[in-house]
């Protein structure tokens, strides 16, 4: 792990301020986002994270405040599905809450100015040709949306829906990504119909992470499932699988989190340290990063993971 960690370079202080509020009339409820970046550096690339289901932009700080630590502006939305909203499913908004996961995505690029304004010379700070999509779970899903990927066409045709790609996002990094609605279990097909997506257009470079005892029980397939956007997308030419990592990767989701299930700070440093130097790589900051770190895993006779790429 120790040569890993020379390939992202060492951590510094970071400063984080919420929530920053971006009006959102036709949300129901505006918008509320975290800021965290490094105290020091300048042309620094921004990382956009949507959190899975119930979630948060409290959620994920050992994601979010490694990535600031080592270079990147993190910017975390609070989606309408938070625990924290206690949007039920009675709400109008309910059914459509995918799609305005996708618009939070999307806000959030428009209002970068605003965003940036809340930390004091951070807009000087930042470079916003450089940006980088990331979610995990049902976050991922609405973060490879903007890379591409689309929700089939509620149908029945079989076509895909609205393509939501931005051009403005370079890279993506997708957690615990789920796969096709073919694999859907007859609760999950009836229930959570965007849960169909078409990866075939997903296009723009992307780093999958998997665990390989991640069991879903929306899924009549195994782990594998997770797999599918790698397999199927011509973006998604890397893959971390963690072994005996299930749905939380070890514990991404934050600190003695009651939902982590696989309890493991080593998945959850191997999961920093690769998405880590694959964005100082997908975003220009240091072209080696990723190499150095791929081959110092391939290295590891006691590593807990793997990385293939095609």
């Amino acid at each position: 792990m120790a040569n890993l960690t020379s390939a992202i370079g060492a951590a510094t202080p970071i400063i984080s301020v919420k929530p920053v509020v971006l009006a959102a009339p036709e949300r129901g409820d505006d918008l509320r986002v975290r800021v965290s970046a490094p105290v020091s550096g300048s042309a620094l690339p921004i990382v956009v994270f949507s959190h899975g289901f119930g979630g948060s932009l409290d959620k994920y700080a050992p994601l979010a405040d490694f990535w600031a630590a080592h270079g990147f502006i993190v910017l975390q939305p609070t989606h309408l599905d938070s625990r924290s909203l206690a949007v039920t499913p009675d709400d109008p908004r309910y059914p459509n809450i995918w799609h305005l996961r996708i618009s939070d995505l999307t806000r959030i690029l428009d209002d970068l100015d605003t965003l940036l304004a809340a930390v004091p010379g951070l807009a000087q700070r930042a470079d916003a040709t450089r940006i980088a999509v990331a979610g995990h779970s049902w976050g991922a899903q609405t973060a490879s949306t903007l890379l591409g990927a689309r929700v089939l066409d509620a149908s029945g045709s079989g076509a895909p829906g609205e393509d939501f790609a931005d051009k403005r996002v370079t890279a993506g990094v997708l957690l615990s990504l789920t796969g096709t609605g073919e694999s859907l279990t007859p609760f999950a097909a009836e229930n959570f119909a965007f849960m169909r997506p078409d990866f075939s257009d997903l296009t723009t470079p992307a780093l999958i992470v998997t665990g390989d005892h991640d069991q879903s029980l929306l899924s009549t397939r195994g782990p594998d499932w997770f797999t599918d956007a790698y397999f199927m997308s011509p973006g998604a030419q890397h893959l971390l699988t963690l072994f005996g990592g299930e749905h939380s990767l070890g514990g991404i989701v934050g600190y003695s989190h009651t939902e982590t299930t696989d309890e493991s700070p080593e998945r959850v440093a191997l999961v920093q340290l690769l998405t880590t130097a694959y964005l100082r790589t997908a975003l220009a900051v240091d072209a080696a990063s990723f190499e150095a770190a791929a081959s110092d895993l391939a290295q590891d006779a006691d590593a807990v993971g793997r990385l293939d790429a095609k």
